[in-house]
């Protein structure tokens, strides 16, 4: 027998990967747990120890900044993923106009967060508004969406699943898709109809896509901060305020110590949302 050629690669070869995941990552981290526990200037800084954590913890709109965040998370995943199962299932047909719609569905997430942000404030103006003047045409009063503590959440929620769920969709075509059409030929022998294909083949065949919409859409939802302050910086009063929105107020005050504090917070509750509903997401489809 010829010598075997022993292929293996050096791990020399990790070192470029590793020194980008060093500097872009781990030392960004490490700097900003550092920071965290300072009173810091761009010329100086003074170690404090876990003073910005107990500030930031007793700020009093915290509690409605964390409210808030949940609230916002938990609605625009699940209207994501709702809607995005829906329009997934609808666009996997054998339509005529079938790739028009997809893009059209998709086109949203392209743009810019910030310009969407933009436009949608002046269509959700009380009286000038496109909505309102639309609504007026056909007898309805629109409501005030920014200005009312009551709905402007919502709004700015409703916002961010346009432009999301563009994504949505398009996951669950590709776990869609990926199920073989035999299931569908066994259903039709057995004389199911299009609910028992929806309800016994797509649903718990496109359990990965789910999952990994659910996962997105919610650590997205906990992080967004770009569209709240591009339609209402959190007001009216604190009504939209969200954690990522109160550390930007922090910052923008020069308490750049207290604001790094408030990103390492949020970096933890991510963490601790995130990490176990994957957990249990992962273990539902793996005793599916």
């Amino acid at each position: 027998m010829g010598k075997i050629i022993n292929r293996t690669y050096s791990y020399t070869f990790l070192i470029p990967a590793g020194i980008i995941y060093f500097v872009f990552f781990l030392l960004p981290t490490v700097m900003s747990l550092f920071f965290s526990m300072t009173w810091w200037s761009l010329t100086d800084w003074k170690f404090i120890g876990l003073e910005n954590f107990k500030t930031f913890l007793t700020e009093p709109s915290l509690n409605i900044g964390f409210k808030n965040t949940i609230i916002y998370a938990v609605v625009t995943c699940c209207l994501k993923v709702v809607l995005g199962l829906l329009l997934g299932v609808f666009l996997s047909s054998k339509l005529k106009t079938v790739g028009f719609i997809r893009s059209m569905v998709f086109f949203p997430t392209l743009l810019s967060t910030i310009a969407i942000g933009m436009a949608f404030m002046m269509m959700m103006h009380p009286t000038q508004g496109l909505i309102n003047i639309a609504l007026k045409t056909v007898g309805i009063v629109g409501p005030d969406w920014l200005g009312d503590s009551k709905i402007a959440l919502l709004s700015v929620a409703l916002v961010d699943v346009w432009k999301g769920v563009g994504m949505a969709t398009v996951i669950f075509i590709a776990g869609i898709m990926s199920i073989p059409t035999d299931y569908y030929e066994a259903l039709m022998i057995d004389g199911g109809n299009g609910f028992h294909k929806f309800w016994n083949i797509i649903l718990p065949l496109s359990r990965p896509a789910m999952n990994s919409v659910i996962i997105l859409a919610f650590i997205g939802g906990l992080r967004s901060f770009d569209l709240i302050w591009a339609m209402t910086k959190g007001g009216p009063g604190f009504s939209t305020d969200l954690i990522a929105s109160i550390i930007y107020k922090q910052y923008q005050a020069g308490f750049y110590g207290l604001s790094t504090a408030g990103n390492v917070i949020l970096f933890l509750l991510v963490s601790a949302l995130a990490f176990p509903l994957y957990a249990y997401l992962n273990k539902r489809e793996v005793d599916l």
